[in-house]
């Protein structure tokens, strides 16, 4: 069986990963929500900054924007390798992929989920989560639940796994 995915270009093992360590799996629930959050923090840092002149918040939102949309790309770029059977020569976000320099990969996606934590707490402690808009708000309130529930699901299979392998 090995053999055959490696013929067809499959990395051996991965298509017989469980759904929930899956880069698709990942990817939509995790990743993309993250980029989300980091892409409406970006464009409320932009907003609050204000036009006239450059400012340090200004220069921030537009570098987090432009992060969210690096990492986007990855993201998709993961998952669509996923579903055609093929491992990514890249990684889930920039700071991953800026850690495969140091071997610590997956060191700096823990840094990076840090940080986007951290974002998601200065959104609502400085109350900038009221200045989204309609829109804005749904894409909030969607990728908080995509996250959410992701994060209890596999919190259920690693349980639920874990109780079966004892028995």
């Amino acid at each position: 069986m090995e053999q055959d995915e490696q013929l067809r270009g499959e990395a051996p093992g991965r298509s017989r990963l469980p759904f929930f360590q899956r880069p698709f799996f990942l990817s939509l629930t995790i990743g993309i929500p993250f980029c989300t959050f980091k892409f409406l923090f970006g464009i409320t840092a932009v907003r609050v900054a204000g036009l006239p002149g450059i400012s340090p918040l200004l220069v921030l939102g537009g570098a987090v924007v432009a992060w969210a949309f690096a990492d986007l790309a990855m993201n998709a770029g993961r998952a669509i390798f996923d579903l055609f059977g093929r491992e990514a020569p890249f990684e889930y976000c920039t700071i991953a992929q800026m850690g495969t320099i140091f071997g610590m990969s997956t060191v700096f996606l823990a840094v990076d989920t840090l940080v986007t934590f951290t974002i998601i707490c200065a959104m609502l402690w400085s109350g900038w989560i009221t200045l989204l808009g309609t829109f804005e708000s749904w894409l909030w309130y969607g990728a908080t639940t995509l996250n959410l529930i992701s994060l209890s699901l596999v919190s259920l299979y690693a349980e639920t796994k874990r109780v079966k392998d004892r028995v």
